[in-house]
């Protein structure tokens, strides 16, 4: 409204001031007195207005002048001052949408600058970690929430601190340097210091600051970025100290970790993994290069397959030959996975030589001693034996050489199955051998036969059996088979049933002439075959004879034999 009462003053003002200059001045007045106020009227009023008013003016200047008198110069100003008019009016009507364009941009940047300022704002206030802004004296300008809770201070508290004031006094140095590195470049430094809290108490943070340096000055604000890792640092401590108890148990066990990546065919160990393998240390070596240590009997156990079950236990134990010759026994326990695609091995390994050196000794001196045992308790034995082969032997005709010719030969018979049965690292005979040592001289010129499924006896078991089957030959050279050149000799025997503890059926048959009758003599012989009562060894004996042969027949409980 007050832009339109101006224009209108002016116009009239201008109006009035054309009429008298007419008057007083009459043909020699111009019409350029109007510019001044449609410059005016254009500037206060739209196109429309300043045209209208352009129009009146000229109309009023040729009307003052009078119908009858204008001239043709009068013509021409008029013509003049409407063109101008309208190129006035045309310039501040694009002025003005020029300025409203621009006027409507600028409220548009404006707005989106109040919309980013708001979600700063609402990003600063609820972010999780604490944010500040601090000047080059290290003043807190502005906290957020986070930054509050974090240290118990309020804002307003936080506002009449300096950052240093808020840092441990131990950590100060660390704060000093970030400062200056900012000060040196356009960049962020960070660093992990401790932070005191209003009650006194600290805790670790990241601190990091930045800011942008222009020309290597200071600016006047600096970002402060606060994050509380208090419970990273403790479980970071925690690891450390778990790492330093693992090193330790496993420097005192002699034990090392290693790895084994097959499908890079990498092994990667600790320095004590490398010792034990007699290595220098390295970060890691081609699974190949250990084969020129490793036994060539043990590298499979390395270089399996590459296709790993499901996560499974690994253990093995390998030897290896270290570069100054010595062999040691090295055991690796683990587990096979997978990790990032790639099949593993991974676990520790521990050095076994010394360990399987002490098991070796002990189970020699075990058997050593067992040994002992074994030939104390059979020395003790013999002599009984001997004692009862002495009673038993009678004296023919009071004949003494006879006598002495027939105890040696027993005796003989058991020194030859003792020197049968030490010569058995178990102490025990087989039953075909000592069949075949007695027949062992006749073997060669008479037909002979030995068969039968394997079958150990112990020391004393052997002996007694001995004595029997040195009886049965004696006998059959002197007066059966083996006496005849035609003679036969079959000598086998089997288990009763199929039951492991089934008693073993002896049997010795003897074809061809024999020299004596068929009648049993009641003697030596006849008390070690059982004839008059229980065998040195077994039961149920049976001697059957006639003038064509002879058969003998034994039961060896496999309880009485078993060695």
């Amino acid at each position: 409204m007050l832009t339109h009462l101006a224009s209108l003053l002016v116009l009239t003002a201008t109006l009035i001031f054309e009429i008298k200059s007419s008057v007083y001045i009459g043909e020699n007045a111009s019409f350029l007195e109007f510019v001044p106020a449609i410059i005016v009227i254009a500037y206060l009023e739209d196109r429309a207005v300043a045209l209208a008013a352009t129009i009146l003016m000229v109309a009023v200047g040729l009307w003052a002048r009078g119908l009858d008198q204008i001239s043709n110069e009068d013509w021409a100003r008029a013509i003049l001052l409407l063109v101008s008019g309208g190129v006035i009016a045309m310039t501040f009507h694009r002025l003005r949408q020029d300025l409203h364009e621009v006027l409507g941009v600028a409220e548009a940047r404006l707005a989106a600058v109040e919309a980013t300022e708001s979600r700063y704002r609402w990003a600063f206030e609820r972010a999780a970690m604490g944010f500040a802004n601090s000047n080059e004296k290290g003043e807190l300008l502005q906290s957020n929430r986070r930054l509050c809770e974090m240290t118990g201070y309020k804002e307003e508290e936080l506002a009449q601190l300096q950052l240093k004031t808020l840092v441990h006094p131990d950590d100060r140095d660390a704060l000093a340097r970030l400062l200056a590195g900012l000060g040196n470049e356009a960049a962020s430094f960070g660093s992990e210091v401790r932070l005191s809290r209003k009650d006194g108490t600290a805790f670790w943070a990241r601190l990091t600051l930045s800011s942008s340096v222009p020309d290597g000055v200071l600016p006047e604000s600096i970002f402060v970025v606060v994050d509380d890792i208090s419970e990273q640092r403790a479980a970071h401590e925690a690891l450390r100290a778990q790492k330093e108890w693992l090193d330790l148990a496993l420097s005192a066990g002699r034990l090392a970790t290693w790895r084994i990546d097959l499908k890079e065919a990498t092994v990667t160990g600790s320095d004590t993994f490398w010792d034990i393998l007699g290595l220098p240390p390295a970060t890691s070596r081609p699974l190949e290069e250990l084969a020129a240590v490793v036994h060539p009997a043990d590298w499979p156990k390395l270089a399996a397959s590459r296709k790993l079950a499901p996560v499974t236990n690994y253990d093995v134990e390998i030897r290896v030959r270290r570069p100054d010759g010595h062999i040691r026994w090295v055991a690796l326990r683990g587990r096979e996975d997978k990790h990032d695609d790639h099949p593993q091995r991974l676990g520790v390994a521990a050095d076994l030589t010394e360990r399987r050196q002490t098991t070796l000794l002990r189970a020699a001196a075990k058997k050593r001693e067992r040994i002992m045992l074994e030939q104390r308790h059979r020395f003790s034995n013999l002599f009984p034996v001997i004692t009862a082969l002495v009673k038993m032997v009678n004296v023919p005709d009071n004949n003494v050489a006879k006598y002495k010719e027939t105890l040696i030969d027993r005796i003989r018979a058991l020194e030859a199955t003792h020197l049968l049965l030490s010569g058995k690292g178990n102490h025990s005979a087989m039953l075909h051998d000592l069949v075949v040592q007695e027949l062992q001289p006749y073997m060669g010129t008479r037909d002979i036969s030995v068969s039968g499924p394997s079958v150990a006896m112990s020391g004393g078991a052997a002996e007694s059996f001995a004595m029997i089957a040195h009886e049965l030959t004696t006998n059959s050279m002197k007066h059966g088979a083996l006496g005849d050149s035609k003679g036969r000799i079959e000598v086998n025997w089997t288990f009763a049933s199929e039951d492991a503890g089934s008693d073993i059926v002896f049997e010795w048959l003897e074809s061809g002439r024999r020299r004596t009758s068929n009648v049993i003599r009641h003697g030596f012989g006849s008390m070690i075959l059982g004839v008059d009562g229980a065998p040195l060894v077994g039961h149920s004996p049976k001697l059957e004879m006639s003038d064509h042969g002879l058969r003998y027949s034994l039961k060896l409980s496999r309880k009485e034999i078993g060695p």
